[in-house]
């Protein structure tokens, strides 16, 4: 594993390691301060029908930049010296990003009514709806500029615009939550894309001349099928995830009631913190090193090293999580949430076994193994929905997290099954042999 820590001291620490560090430690206090309001001023309903906005907007934003800014952040590093590509680049991605995000914009605004029965059943927030709808071009907007300043590394600025946003947006929406109780937390959830995006132009200024490269004659369709696999499986991954948690949340809303379907949006909640930085762990690290991996031993090594040093690291917090989770209700919610205490168990067991797939599951990412990730992301969805709904009926709330568990343990024995032969397999003389 030393090659881990050596990569992490000499690349990712020193390009963007802070960057994300900061601005992820941010995002979890950040998310701690809103989650203790809403528990306040709102309670487990709230917490549904927050959930619910949460999970749609993930998926609309995912939409509206069609998968395209995690390739469009390679093409800028590589192409930022090339006038000609540079401006084919810029080009057509804003405009194909401008046009799919307009349509999704006017979707969403003209059938408001319909999705204000989907994600808030019983409930009348389509003004809502149509904020976020005239709000979402500015998002995608912020996005286009990110990965600019991305694609010339100027980590320095993201990550004062990514510390003043989340700053900013922290305080719009406890005081919007704190004013307008529930009305005030959905309205902070879809405008604080538009306050990043006043940010984002200040900072976009080290590049203004960038503007003169934008220019719709230079729209080279070829650039989209470079990023086209990308593209998908974003958007697969992006896209399914939210909408099952909407479906499940919407059923353990019919089936046993909007309190309790908050209770697990809460404990679902406390996973996302910890996560985040796992998942920022695999992206800086795991996702690069396994595109340099080139045999099945360098592929193994990494596996199990990884297995050994980090897992047993995750496993002591995890523990320390579900041991913990009296105080942590104390401090994260209200004793009207005291009944997640019931539903930890299963959900950190899952999550533990989610990360455990996740890391192998980076290879199909790295190697872009297009048909496999797309078929194992839909599998992982479409068990998870039949495994949460048979279980909540069979178990209750509780169902809902046995669900989470059992489907990431058969996504997990999948994957071992398509990587066994690297993984476990006899290697060759020399173990060199090509990934």
């Amino acid at each position: 594993m030393k090659k881990f820590f050596q990569y992490i001291n000499d690349n990712v620490l020193v390009k963007s390691a802070n960057l994300n560090t900061a601005n992820v430690s941010i995002k979890i206090i950040s998310g701690i301060l809103i989650t203790k309001f809403i528990a306040m001023f709102i309670g487990p309903e709230g917490m549904t029908l927050i959930g619910n906005l949460r999970n749609f907007i993930s998926t609309l934003q995912s939409l509206s930049i069609a998968g395209l800014y995690n390739g469009f952040v390679k093409f800028i590093g590589k192409s930022k010296n090339q006038i000609k590509e540079l401006t084919k680049t810029l080009s057509t991605v804003f405009y194909f990003g401008f046009f799919i995000t307009m349509v999704v914009s006017f979707l969403c605004f003209y059938n408001a009514k319909f999705i204000n029965d989907f994600i808030f059943p019983n409930f009348n927030y389509a003004y809502i709806i149509e904020t976020f709808a005239l709000v979402l071009p500015f998002y995608a907007l912020n996005m286009f500029i990110f990965s600019i300043m991305n694609g010339y590394s100027k980590y320095r600025i993201l990550l004062v615009i990514n510390i003043t946003s989340q700053v900013l947006g922290l305080l719009v929406t406890l005081l919007l939550i704190k004013q307008e109780k529930i009305d005030g937390a959905l309205v902070a959830v879809v405008i604080t894309p538009a306050l990043n995006l006043l940010i984002s132009v200040v900072g976009i200024a080290f590049r203004k001349n960038l503007m003169t490269y934008i220019q719709i004659s230079a729209i080279d369709f070829s650039i989209l099928k470079k990023l086209s696999s990308n593209m998908i499986m974003a958007l697969v991954s992006s896209i399914a995830l939210p909408i099952v948690f909407i479906i499940i949340r919407n059923y353990l809303v019919s089936e046993i009631g909007i309190k309790e379907a908050g209770y697990w949006t809460a404990v679902t909640r406390v996973s996302d913190y910890y996560l985040m930085f796992i998942n920022s762990l695999m992206a800086l690290y795991i996702l690069p090193r396994f595109a340099e991996i080139s045999s099945r031993q360098e592929f193994r090594r990494e596996i199990f090293s990884f297995y050994k040093t980090v897992m047993p690291i995750l496993a002591v917090i995890l523990l320390l999580v579900y041991l913990s989770r009296s105080f942590l209700v104390t401090v994260l919610f209200t004793e009207e949430f005291r009944p997640i205490e019931n539903l930890f168990g299963y959900q950190v067991l899952g999550d533990f076994i989610r990360v455990l797939s996740m890391v192998i599951a980076y290879q199909f990412l790295a190697k872009k193994m297009f048909t496999h990730f797309i078929i194992l992301e839909i599998f992982l969805f479409v068990i998870m929905y039949i495994s949460s709904v048979y279980l909540i009926d069979e178990f209750g709330l509780e169902g809902a997290v046995m669900g989470h568990c059992l489907s990431y343990l058969m996504h997990f024995l999948i994957i071992l099954f398509v990587f066994g032969s690297s993984l476990f397999g006899v290697l060759n003389d020399d173990g060199l042999e090509e990934y």
